[in-house]
């Protein structure tokens, strides 16, 4: 057999190529696997199944089996083809040298160089195309002509014999070229729709590549945020330490001082009782009886054995030093929780009809100072210069932040709203209902409750405040903001009813932080 005869057999009668993944029907007819699938498809709108090369029909889909050998014979050929293809195509009619050929005349079966393609005919059957080795693959198998229809029912290339008394006649036809501009355009559209996607998915992967890194950044700005805290935590707990050792130390001096004090009066006495042991010894062994009577006599000891007991000893007093540890792991703990609640800050806002007809509330609601403007509300604090928030808590953890005037009188803290409206029982912090911070007398600090006061040891120097109230826990605290945060005062009660922040200006000025 010829190696022309050779390559159709090899050809699937579909797509007119090389078998690929070459698969075989009842009949015993073989097509490409891709090429019959589509076929199938096509005949499946109708449930009418045959061989698109016999016409043998089928009562449903047939199955598809691979033909191993075929595929072996196929690939060896592809293989063999491709080294065949890399060297040029040379012109049929110049046989004395070999001549590049430009072009393959697919009725003629052969190919031709410059010169031979001026005086090469010009009519219509004469198809030209890029050189080729393979110019019997553009043929009918059956009817031995150049393809140049298309069967859109069998979905198969045709030549004009098959579609005007071949198998094919009747069936809707159309020319390669306007099936060919047709799978053009669909691959346009397909590429256009590709285009767009393309540009959207870009456009995800930007969004979400710039979460990513804002999620990292978010990250790298919490374990720095975390490291400058614990950073903190360690310098503040060296320093809690320290004023725990000094207590201590401060102790032990005073327990030890009157120690050593009866230490070196007891070693003076001892000293002296030493001496007269001596002189009575001396005495003792005089045997001259006129020496003896000649020595002065020794006078009775009369110093008080029982003087140096452990009982008038000084000592450590565990219980204070209990206490200062305890009342330094508070106040810490405290300030390294409101430290970690910076996400529960509150925006509030003042409720202008609580508000004392003696102060004036900003627009913003967020200022609070003093007003020579009366204005009655029934709501209103009628006796003291007060305001409460809008907002209230009967639940959760929330804190919030005020900025005060360099000097004035104020008070700022939380306050049941069923707290009395006029009279002295409705000053914040004189009653059961309100737990506050008070400022007064230049810069001098205490806090208040049931009008028990008590004064602050530390010295407040910024005019930046922060409250921080756990109802369930049952807390207020309040903080100095500085470089650190330094915890002020804790109180700790049982509430029955909702919160509301409270504030009382005397002169100046008190501002809720946004």
């Amino acid at each position: 057999m010829e190696s022309k005869d050779v390559l159709e057999e090899l050809n699937c009668s579909i797509c007119l190529g090389t078998y690929r993944d070459p698969v075989t029907l009842r009949c015993g007819h073989n097509f490409c696997r891709g090429c019959i699938g589509l076929v199938l498809d096509s005949q499946a709108r109708s449930r009418e199944y045959s061989c698109p090369q016999c016409r043998e029909g089928f009562k449903e889909r047939p199955a598809l089996r691979k033909n191993t050998t075929l595929s072996n014979i196929a690939q060896c050929f592809l293989s063999t083809q491709s080294k065949k293809d890399r060297a040029a195509i040379c012109c049929t009619y110049c046989i004395q040298s070999s001549v590049a050929a430009v072009k393959s005349c697919l009725l003629c079966e052969a190919s031709l160089c410059h010169s031979h393609l001026k005086v090469h005919s010009k009519s219509p059957e004469h198809i030209l195309s890029e050189p080729t080795s393979n110019m019997g693959g553009r043929k009918c198998p059956i009817h031995k002509k150049i393809l140049e229809y298309y069967c859109t029912k069998e979905a198969a290339l045709i030549c004009v014999s098959c579609r005007l008394d071949g198998d094919h006649k009747g069936h809707k036809i159309k020319t390669m070229k306007e099936v060919s501009d047709e799978k053009k355009e669909r691959s346009r559209q397909v590429f256009s729709n590709l285009t767009s996607k393309r540009k959207e998915t870009e456009k995800r992967i930007q969004r979400i590549q710039d979460h990513k890194r804002k999620v990292e950044e978010r990250a790298d700005g919490e374990v720095n945020k975390a490291a400058a805290i614990f950073k903190d935590i360690r310098r503040r707990l060296e320093e809690e330490e320290k004023k725990v050792h000094a207590e201590i130390h401060k102790q032990r001096d005073q327990a030890l001082l009157p120690v050593t004090q009866l230490l070196r009066q007891l070693d003076i006495e001892k000293k002296e009782m030493s001496c007269k042991m001596e002189l009575i010894t001396r005495l003792c062994n005089m045997d001259d009886p006129f020496k003896v009577l000649q020595e002065p006599e020794p006078t009775r000891d009369t110093t008080d054995t029982n003087r140096g007991g452990i009982y008038v000893l000084g000592d450590l007093d565990v219980g204070l030093i209990s206490k200062t540890l305890n009342s330094s792991l508070s106040d810490f703990v405290a300030s390294v929780k409101t430290q970690t609640r910076k996400g529960e800050d509150l925006s509030l806002s003042l409720d202008v009809n609580t508000a004392c007809e003696d102060i004036d509330i900003s627009g913003d609601l967020s200022t609070i100072s003093r007003s020579e403007v009366k204005q009655y509300h029934p709501e209103k604090f009628q006796y003291y210069p007060q305001v409460l928030s809008s907002q209230s808590f009967s639940a959760g953890r929330h804190s919030w932040e005020v900025e005060t005037s360099q000097s004035g009188t104020w008070r700022i803290g939380v306050s049941y709203a069923s707290v009395d409206r006029s009279g002295d029982g409705s000053y914040l912090g004189e009653n059961t209902k309100s737990w506050c911070l008070r400022r007064y007398n230049s810069n001098r600090y205490s806090v208040l409750h049931a009008g028990k006061e008590t004064q602050l040891s530390h010295k407040v120097s910024s005019q930046r405040l922060r409250i921080c109230l756990d109802y369930q826990a049952g807390q207020v605290a309040f903080f100095e903001l500085t470089d650190t945060i330094v915890h002020l005062h804790t109180f700790t009660a049982t509430f029955t009813e909702p919160l509301h922040a409270a504030f009382c200006v005397w002169d100046d000025w008190v501002k809720l932080l946004k």
